[in-house]
């Protein structure tokens, strides 16, 4: 009984195609022990040991032109050096998919809060936000592309983030991003009055904006602080042509506005 093992047999107990073992074949990398005499390419234990290492130098994201190098000349240190090297990009990879889980986590739980709270008026509690100044600009100017390009300061990520514009005086609007430590402006923990809605053109947000104010003084809620309009573009992945944008204002406490009525 012959101990050796066609391509074939190769491919399938390595859970790889013939194709690329012939690939490896012809980068130099793997050759067969020898050829049968009816040419059949024939393996040994050496090359199965050597496909496996192959194998594990391209998880390790090893181009096929260098394994050759790696198998020939390569010392203990620099195996080493190279397993280190790739639990670094694997720990970057972790931590960037851990991010990417957390903002799909709260797009949906935005997304949910919106179909259930669409158009109505709200009370919400809302913890100190500490906010960074990206962008200042005239009242009277529409956010636009250009604006953005001429900006120094970079947002990584920028439409994944919740922007808050918030109106300084009557003639300047200034686009703050959410962080983490105290930044350039913050608003206080308390009762704020909410809504949320879709729009799709600019005078739309300023007939929701009169319909805001006048909403607070029928009901008689005291606005303590300015308008902060907070738009989640993400958002629009579920409706096109609309961004969503959320209106928020700071009120005076009273009897009726609980710090439990929190969402």
């Amino acid at each position: 009984m012959k101990s050796d093992i066609t391509i074939s047999e190769l491919a399938r107990l390595m859970n790889v195609s013939v194709h690329q073992i012939r690939y490896f074949e012809e980068k130099g990398v793997l050759l067969p022990a020898y050829l049968d005499n009816n040419q059949y390419r024939m393996y040994s234990m050496d090359q199965v040991y050597q496909l496996s290492h192959i194998l594990l130098l391209r998880k390790l994201g090893v181009p096929v032109q260098s394994i050759k190098e790696c198998m020939t000349s390569y010392s203990t240190d620099q195996y080493g050096q190279l397993l280190n090297h790739s639990l670094k990009e694997i720990h970057a990879e972790i931590l960037r998919l851990q991010e990417l889980q957390h903002f799909i986590n709260r797009v949906l739980h935005e997304q949910k809060n919106f179909i259930s709270h669409s158009n109505d008026y709200q009370i919400k509690w809302r913890e100190t936000t500490y906010l960074a100044r990206w962008i200042e600009m005239d009242s009277q100017i529409t956010l636009n592309a250009k604006l953005l390009t001429e900006q120094a300061k970079s947002v990584p990520n920028l439409f994944e983030s919740d922007l808050h514009f918030i109106e300084d005086n009557f003639s300047t609007i200034t686009l703050y991003t959410e962080t983490e430590a105290p930044g350039d402006f913050s608003l206080p923990s308390g009762n704020y009055l909410s809504t949320q809605r879709l729009i799709h053109e600019e005078d739309e947000l300023e007939q929701v904006i009169e319909q805001f104010y006048s909403y607070a003084a029928v009901q008689s809620h005291v606005i303590q602080g300015p308008l902060i309009l907070i738009e989640r573009s993400y958002l629009s992945l579920f409706s096109q042509n609309q961004l969503h944008y959320e209106l928020q204002a700071l009120i005076e406490p009273t009897t009726h506005s609980e710090r439990g009525n929190r969402s």
